[in-house]
């Protein structure tokens, strides 16, 4: 599990194709030192293994459902990935609950600067606009957001501060990238339950 709270960004060093699968190999100074083989780390919001690493460099699989239903189908060498390490019982609870479990990729409409950083339109599923309310969390290539506005049906805008731009690949979010999305947990679990026992056996 995560936190949305991103600690750096890595370099696509390598892609290889292994049949329908994706082999990538991530290049970040030093962040590894801590990592092993079996790990997960969150890459763009994506939970996945390491295979095998070194200080600077770990190699991941990712299968191809998780290709073809995140924005690493367009994935290229020398791109930059957001990274998270998975939290600890003890660690701060800086952003919000994020599993790695991506439920599907958001258009970017729109970027505009603002004196004091960016705000960003994303064209989100519709499928899971249910899931997303005003001031509710969601995360995006991993990273939690509030969700300032919902300017139209499908729409969500989010509103980045410069440390965040500093730190997570957003410099290069412009209209029509793609960025994984994946709505609060919460929202989904309340859904299963009501379908369940219905909303009449409740209250």
């Amino acid at each position: 599990m995560f936190t949305g709270i991103v600690q750096t960004c890595g370099k696509i060093a390598e892609l290889n194709k292994l049949g329908d699968a994706l082999q990538m190999k991530i290049f970040a100074e030093n962040y590894f030192a801590s990592s092993k083989k079996g790990d997960s780390v969150a890459n763009d919001g994506v939970c996945l293994t390491i295979e095998s690493c070194s200080a600077s460099e770990a190699v991941f699989t990712l299968i191809n459902q998780t290709v073809i239903n995140t924005s690493f189908c367009r994935a290229t060498v020398g791109g930059l990935v957001n990274l998270e390490l998975p939290c600890r019982p003890d660690s701060l609870m800086g952003g919000h609950f994020v599993m790695g479990h991506i439920d599907s990729a958001a258009t970017v409409k729109q970027v505009v600067k603002r004196e004091t950083g960016l705000e960003i339109d994303l064209e989100i599923p519709e499928n899971l606009s249910k899931y997303i309310i005003h001031r509710g969390s969601i995360a995006l290539n991993g990273i939690s957001f509030t969700v300032a506005e919902v300017p139209e049906k499908n729409i969500i805008r989010v509103a980045v501060i410069p440390e965040t731009i500093r730190v997570t690949n957003i410099s290069c979010w412009q209209p029509s990238s793609l960025v994984n999305v994946e709505v609060d947990m919460m929202g989904k679990y309340i859904e299963k339950l009501l379908e369940k026992y219905a909303v009449r056996d409740i209250f």
